[in-house]
């Protein structure tokens, strides 16, 4: 971290954490897998933060670790992955963690994960099983897939219900962003809708580079989202476009072309804002 110039790591269980698991074996797992993390942060709340992994087979005991690890463990959200066996999490069944997350006022970051197996088959396969797995995953599958199961909460209601709830998405913006305007005629059939798809992009979900460092794909979110809902990510420690755990932050901020009220956003205030800010007045929320 040091190395790299960042001066506050948030962790995070990779995909696809505990959602694939039958909920006997996924709550205890999640709940383990949160207490590692929440130490780590305790040791070292000056330069660590957390997101939970949720134990989504169960819904109420996903919901119920959320609260836990916010209220208890001071973990500054959730992580979560697009499905949980077939189901997007605009199913009904979901609504306790959702309900949760904007009661605290903690946003949920979704990551991609791999598309079901039927949708490889179908969309990412006929090539070597390498580029099928990359065709699949980094390179196009997962984000698609990350992008859709965002759409689907906003078309399913899910910030009527919870305006105020925020999602981070990687990647700037998992195909979902960069396709708003287009996305935006489902306002035509989703009358129910109390705003617009576009409005609900704009005011509901932030994205992170997330080891994608190509200020085009910046200049395009901002473009979108403004410079309050972009900020600096990165997958450490797996390393992308020759930027490693090492190399890379500050280089990619500092030759953005864009403002420097907009460089400091980028690399930090966003993040802190939306991360830390329902820690705002306790000083030593980690150790609390």
């Amino acid at each position: 971290m040091d190395a790299a110039g960042v001066d506050l790591q948030v962790l995070s269980i990779t995909t696809p954490g505990t959602q694939p698991l039958p909920a006997a074996e996924a709550v205890p797992l999640a709940r383990d897998a949160n207490d590692s993390p929440a130490d780590a942060v305790k040791r070292r709340p000056d330069r660590l933060a957390a997101f939970a992994t949720l134990p989504t087979p169960d819904p109420q005991a996903a919901a119920d670790e959320l609260e836990r690890c916010v209220t208890r463990l001071h973990l500054v959200g959730a992580m979560l992955f697009p499905r949980t066996g077939e189901a997007y999490f605009d199913h009904d069944m979901f609504r306790p963690v959702f309900e949760v997350a904007a009661h605290l006022q903690v946003p949920l970051y979704i990551h991609p994960a791999l598309p079901p197996k039927p949708v490889r088959d179908a969309y990412f396969s006929g090539f070597d099983d390498f580029t099928n797995m990359v065709l699949a995953a980094g390179g196009w599958g997962w984000h698609a897939d990350a992008g859709l199961a965002t759409l689907r909460l906003i078309l399913a209601g899910t910030f009527d219900r919870h305006p105020d709830l925020q999602i981070i998405l990687g990647h700037w913006g998992e195909m979902l962003v960069p396709f708003a305007d287009r996305a935006d005629l489902l306002s035509a059939a989703r009358t129910h809708l109390q705003r617009r798809v576009l409005d609900y992009i704009t005011a509901n979900l932030n994205v992170t580079a997330g080891g994608i460092f190509s200020h085009r794909m910046l200049a395009q979110a901002l473009d979108v989202l403004g410079p309050d809902r972009v900020m600096y990510g990165a997958d450490d420690p797996y390393g992308a476009a020759g930027y490693t755990s090492t190399t890379g932050a500050p280089e990619f901020v500092d030759t953005a072309p864009i403002s420097a009220p907009d460089k400091t956003k980028l690399a930090r205030l966003n993040a802190e804002r939306l991360l830390l800010g329902h820690h705002a007045a306790d000083p030593n929320p980690a150790q609390a």
